[in-house]
């Protein structure tokens, strides 16, 4: 396993004279939050269901209005912890498109199972690499981008569905052998601060690998897909 990153301490916070902002800000705040609980349940999630790590080592908790698995190891929670951390600073900043979960074998070195959950900022416009003039500009469609709003309970039920999934995904995903480790990759902005100890990576995608696709869930300010590919077994 990787060195756990350190979080990043730096301010986001702008003082605006719209109160208008202010509510957007606070519900884009509010939205990260619950993306940022997703993920970290998710990955717990993944790790216990794959058999990452053994049985044991996991304790239940109730979320979501499901009885969830969470790591009691120390070292992986650590880890995970120091990942959310600074998850949350990019997810605050609206810099996040994909979040990757590679299980690979310790024996070999292969990836054998990916999940990948890509993000989607509702009103966020897609950047061109090349920074766009100030001249070009597009009207949207009025269906383009836009939210429906959601009660937190219909959000809950959209999240449950997908860990309904990922645990019943162990019927058609084979068996993991031998020892594995994970890793998690971030799909950030260009512009985003990365600390020293989080390196640049390779997409680790699975070589004639399978893929399927999973639900999805969104709130007022974010869409998360959920894919998983995996090696089929020789």
């Amino acid at each position: 396993m990787s060195q756990p990153p350190k979080t990043s301490s730096k301010s986001k916070s702008k003082s605006s004279s719209k109160d208008s902002s202010k509510v957007h800000k606070l519900a884009l705040k509010g939205s990260s939050k619950v993306v940022n609980e997703f993920f970290e349940y998710s990955i717990n999630t993944i790790l216990f269901q794959r058999g990452v790590y053994p049985a044991e080592d996991f304790t239940a908790v109730k979320k979501y209005g499901l009885t969830m698995m969470v790591t009691a190891d120390d070292q992986v929670k650590a880890y995970i912890k120091k990942i959310m951390s600074q998850l949350k600073d990019w997810m605050y900043g609206g810099k996040i498109s994909k979040l990757v979960i590679v299980i690979t074998s310790k024996e070999t070195g292969e990836h054998v199972e990916r999940w990948q959950f890509d993000v989607q900022i509702f009103g966020k416009s897609s950047k061109s690499k090349s920074s766009k003039k100030s001249t070009d500009k597009e009207n949207a469609s009025p269906d383009q981008d836009t939210p429906e709003e959601k009660t937190e309970a219909e959000i809950q039920a959209e999240i449950q569905s997908i860990f309904r999934q990922i645990t019943a995904s162990v019927t058609f995903l084979p068996m993991l052998d031998g020892n594995c480790t994970f890793n998690v990759l971030v799909y950030a902005d260009a512009d985003s601060e990365v600390p020293l100890e989080w390196g640049d990576s390779d997409a680790k995608e699975i070589k004639n690998g399978e893929k399927v696709q999973l639900r999805s869930f969104s709130t007022s300010n974010h869409r998360v897909d959920t894919l998983v590919s995996y090696r089929l077994a020789d």
